[in-house]
């Protein structure tokens, strides 16, 4: 066990300095979205995913099947792939305002954030940059999806079926249900990493992060 190491242990919350407490946890924080994009911002990065993969919303999922058996199924899965690999292009376009939601964090937000629970630094993240995200996101989902033959289809369908209340008005345009279900991934992941970090903080190889989330232990 090296000295850093048990120091770790060894420290209390109270005894670190607001000064390591911040700077402790926005290196965790940048590590962790980082992570995230960079394994979500490649090819089947949501597609090979089960837990992150765009599916066609309820309703739509349903009708999907009946297509299938219908030998259109080569459509549907072109519509599907179509979703997902616009995800996985809008994803790298995420970095610079999640270091920049990190940069921005008072030493007041690092403590809350860190006597918080096991993804209280993802809904931190949520909270400061799902919306303007959402805006950066869809231009680019629009472009990758208007490349699916299906898209216009999707929104002509989805359009009559949300206003007969089988769907939500978020499913109802195939480029603002892709552009929330990319950002739904985004934070998952980022929520998972943060939990790995959490659990295993000399796991990271960074000193600093094990002292400060050592100090949580």
């Amino acid at each position: 066990m090296t000295a850093w190491t048990q120091t770790a242990h060894a420290i209390s919350l109270n005894e670190l300095t607001g000064a390591d407490a911040s700077s402790g946890l926005k290196a965790a924080l940048e590590k962790g979205a980082l992570t995230a994009v960079s394994l979500l911002g490649v090819a089947d990065g949501f597609m090979g995913n089960d837990k992150v993969r765009i599916a066609l919303p309820g309703y739509l999922n349903d009708a999907a099947s009946l297509l299938k058996k219908l030998g259109q199924g080569k459509k549907v899965d072109e519509l599907i792939l179509g979703m997902n690999r616009a995800a996985e292009n809008a994803m790298p376009m995420a970095k610079d305002m999640l270091v920049d939601a990190v940069k921005s964090m008072s030493v007041g937000d690092a403590r809350a954030i860190l006597q918080g629970g096991n993804t209280a630094a993802t809904n931190y993240f949520s909270s400061k940059t799902r919306e303007p995200l959402g805006h950066k996101f869809l231009p680019v989902i629009t472009q990758a999806t208007a490349q699916v033959g299906l898209a216009d289809k999707y929104n002509a369908v989805a359009g009559k079926a949300s206003k007969l209340g089988l769907l939500k008005p978020q499913e109802a345009s195939l480029q603002t249900y892709v552009t929330g279900k990319a950002m739904d991934g985004l934070f998952w992941m980022i929520g998972e990493e943060e939990k790995k970090i959490r659990q295993d903080p000399i796991g990271t190889g960074s000193a600093l992060i094990s002292k400060v989330f050592g100090a949580l232990k």
